[in-house]
């Protein structure tokens, strides 16, 4: 049933990652739209995520919060869906998943803000510099269908999207390697699916853009 998977989102949010892999997953989904002056601050929103923002999900009783959580939960639990290697296999998986949501989500926000590290200070931060950052995450996709393996997987539909976005809103610069990679991930029935449906919920003004 569509009520026992509840996903709280905005279309103008990193909800459109979840989205995305919802569709993947295939099974009944129930959305609740929420906007960012209101609705994601109001208490009965707080009583699921007390940071007050989406995505989230509810899962049978269960919360899950972040992006990259959410987009591995839901790997794990619907394991039909084929979207989680084996666990013998999921070095890599885990790997550039959580780099992708820890150093280099650090990193875009930093360069995005203009936060400069003082000189010397690099070894503090996860990422080292926004460069080193980079040039992994290149070093992952270049020349690969898949950043884990030899088939797609729910580490693909969030490090393809943090690649596409950060393209998209100039955040990322545009390598080849970045670009061979995301778009058969973004050209994906699910993804096309996702896509359609979020942007059915943006102003139109914002229709195209994101």
């Amino acid at each position: 049933m569509a009520d026992d998977l509840i996903f709280y989102t905005s279309p103008m949010s990193r909800g459109r990652i979840v989205r995305w892999m919802l569709e993947e997953v295939g099974v009944p989904y129930r959305t609740e739209l929420l906007d960012f002056g209101s609705t994601m601050k109001a208490d009965a929103f707080r009583a699921i995520n007390p940071m007050g923002k989406v995505p989230a999900i509810v899962h049978g009783g269960a919360v899950v919060t972040e992006v990259a959580a959410i987009c591995t939960y839901l790997a794990d639990v619907f394991p039909d869906a084929g979207l989680a290697p084996v666990p013998a296999e999921r070095a890599a998986y885990y790997r550039w998943l959580f780099f992708a949501a820890g150093p280099v989500e650090a990193a875009v926000t930093d360069k995005s803000l203009g936060v400069e590290l003082p000189p010397g200070r690099q070894a503090m931060v996860g990422y080292g510099t926004f460069a080193l950052a980079l040039d992994t995450l290149e070093t992952a996709v270049a020349g690969r269908a898949f950043v884990a393996g030899d088939r797609f997987s729910a580490a693909d539909v969030y490090v393809g999207a943090q690649i596409g976005w950060g393209m998209a809103f100039g955040s990322i610069e545009r390598r080849p390697a970045f670009e061979a990679y995301v778009a058969p991930l973004f050209a994906r029935p699910a993804a096309v699916r996702a896509r359609d449906i979020d942007d059915a919920l943006l102003p139109p003004e914002m229709r195209g853009k994101m």
